[in-house]
């Protein structure tokens, strides 16, 4: 049986630099796998702006 985490972020913008690396590094040093990665929200000219990270684990029994 596995669990799941939901990670919801940005992938940055203009002016900033995306996080998505440390985030998917920091979880899988905790034992976490990333599965996918989906866009949750859209701009007016329909780019992703946020999106959630999908990680699954072991789960302990």
């Amino acid at each position: 049986m596995y669990e799941y985490i939901f990670v919801e972020t940005s992938l940055g913008g203009f002016f900033t630099e995306p996080k998505h690396r440390e985030t998917i590094a920091e979880y899988a040093k905790d034992g976490w796998r990333l599965v996918q990665v989906l866009p949750t929200n859209y701009n007016g000219h329909g780019k992703p702006e946020a999106y959630e990270i999908i990680f699954e684990r072991q789960a302990k029994e």
